[in-house]
């Protein structure tokens, strides 16, 4: 996914109020960009690093600049190592449908339609992406940005306790039990990061639906990317323990 304009580089000064966060211009001016990450963003704010950010260039906007991506050390063999991190959540749907519909998802390359925000399951949910061809059972996809590095390369989900998180894997293995296929895919947003786990010091509760689910037949996939103040990319497939 290439941004429409090239990010625009800051330093962090700090993040407040979930979705606002104060950084320095190159200039020496403040602004205050719009935060899209509604976790605690555990292990990504580090005042001081180099941020980037998009300008949507609009003026009815009250902060017209979006947080995209922060600079993130991280210990590798006991040594700091400077990583990337794509903080923009709304951006893992289109990421994981851009690699879903160029077949470079091996189990799930047979489907040719994609549906986005589809409504499903007995708790009000909306589904990410509906996987949908003749001939085969419909595959359901929750999609989960992952960006919480833990050091020497294993990433956890979730960073912050999620009941919402949890309504979507009932869902999912409700799914599965209707006869279909379902998939939870970690979007790995974060360069330092080489495998995923779930939380479960961090939401126990959410750890025990993952099982369940997992007990039920529902799928996991995880995909890390790269990323640059140009653009961001999944590109390869992670483990999943």
């Amino acid at each position: 996914m290439k941004y429409e304009q090239k990010l625009e580089e800051a330093t962090l000064i700090k993040r407040y109020k979930r979705f606002m966060a104060d950084v320095s211009l190159p200039d020496g001016s403040q602004i205050t960009l719009h935060c899209p990450n509604t976790g605690s963003m555990k292990n990504c704010l580090y005042p001081g690093n180099r941020v980037w950010y998009s300008d949507s260039k609009n003026p009815k906007r009250k902060y017209p600049c979006t947080w995209e991506q922060a600079e993130i050390p991280v210990l590798f063999n006991g040594k700091e190592r400077l990583t990337r991190a794509g903080l923009n959540t709304g951006r893992a749907n289109t990421l994981v449908e851009e690699l879903v519909s160029a077949g470079k998802v091996p189990e799930l390359s047979a489907y040719n339609t994609i549906r986005r925000e589809v409504k499903y399951g007995e708790e009000n949910s909306r589904i990410d992406l509906l996987l949908q061809q003749e001939g085969l059972p419909d595959c359901y996809v929750e999609v989960k940005s992952v960006t919480l590095a833990m050091g020497d390369g294993l990433g956890l989900f979730p960073d912050a306790v999620t009941s919402r998180g949890a309504k979507h894997l009932r869902e999912l293995a409700q799914m599965v039990e209707n006869g279909h296929r379902a998939v939870l895919f970690f979007c790995v947003q974060h360069t330092g990061i080489d495998r995923v786990s779930v939380a479960s010091e961090i939401d126990p509760g959410y750890a025990e639906e993952f099982q369940k689910a997992v007990a039920a037949g529902v799928e996991v996939l995880a995909w890390g990317a790269e990323m640059s103040a140009s653009n961001i990319e999944l590109t390869k497939s992670l483990s999943v323990r």
